[in-house]
């Protein structure tokens, strides 16, 4: 299995420092972190690490051949369960996002519903919200399987945190084989999901992993919060039971993971070699 990076080693660098850094701890591949739908002024300055949608997807690649890096995913983090709104992250982004990564050979495509953040959201009943997670991806769907991507649903969202929310999404959706899952270790945990039994039930749909641990002092948050960005300890020394996710995926088909945390080379290193020893 690859395990890549999250081009966010720097603060307010552009992603060209962020992979110069990537290599130089030894890593090959990352993830196109983050996505903007037009033009972005921090981008633009090189205080960002933002890939725009509106892109010459063919210039990012050389960017990342530039400094012998592989992109794994592209990432289209979306509000899925927010009304439809220009200026929203949401169908229409995700759609740009698929042909990005279809024309520069990049598989998987990585979205999410997201923690509701308006009223109207925050209201919605839970077949409500699958309702709407699916609605909006159908069309993003059928065109990932037209252009041979995957989009990929990661937990950090109340639907998503859960197993049988992920299943309901699936079945509205009619399990189309262009639609998996982005394992996260670390936000399936937080949401309340028991990342190793979520690695179970989905070992033959998940196409990508986030890996991160987290310390003691989030247990108290478990089942109150979705997705907490990353982690700033290494794995293997958290209360996350990564081994056990590992030993449920190790034999999975399974080609390319990221380490979503933070912090030191030290830790990054340390990471990966937790990762290795537990057979990924």
């Amino acid at each position: 299995m690859n395990i890549g990076v999250f081009l966010l080693i720097e603060p307010f660098a552009s992603v060209e420092v962020q992979l110069q850094r990537a290599r130089q701890m030894g890593f090959r591949h990352a993830d196109i972190t983050d996505t903007n739908a037009g033009g972005s002024m921090l981008g633009s300055a090189g205080f960002s690490p933002t890939v725009s949608l509106d892109e010459n997807p063919f210039e990012v690649r050389r960017l990342f051949e530039k400094y012998g890096m592989t992109p794994l995913t592209v990432c289209a983090h979306a509000a899925l369960l927010e009304p439809s709104n220009p200026g929203k992250y949401g169908t229409a982004e995700i759609m740009k996002a698929v042909k990005f990564a279809a024309a520069i050979g990049i598989k998987d495509v990585v979205t999410t519903d997201t923690d509701p953040r308006s009223d109207w959201a925050r209201n919605l009943t839970y077949q409500q919200s699958v309702f709407v997670i699916a609605e909006k991806l159908y069309t993003p769907v059928q065109m990932a399987a037209d252009y041979g991507v995957r989009i990929l649903l990661e937990p950090h969202g109340p639907i998503t945190d859960s197993i049988k929310g992920l299943q309901d999404v699936f079945e509205m959706l009619g399990n189309p084989d262009a639609l998996g899952v982005n394992l996260d270790t670390g936000n399936s945990w937080l949401g309340g999901a028991d990342p190793v039994e979520m690695a179970r039930v989905f070992k033959d749909k998940i196409h990508h992993i986030h890996w991160k641990d987290l310390g003691k002092e989030w247990q108290a948050k478990r089942g109150t919060e979705y997705g907490c960005g990353f982690s700033t300890i290494a794995l293997g020394d958290g209360v996350i039971d990564i081994k056990g996710v590992c030993e449920v995926l190790k034999d999975a088909d399974i080609e390319s993971s990221t380490l979503e945390i933070v912090g030191s080379e030290d830790i990054l290193k340390k990471s990966v070699k937790y990762l290795r020893a537990n057979g990924l």
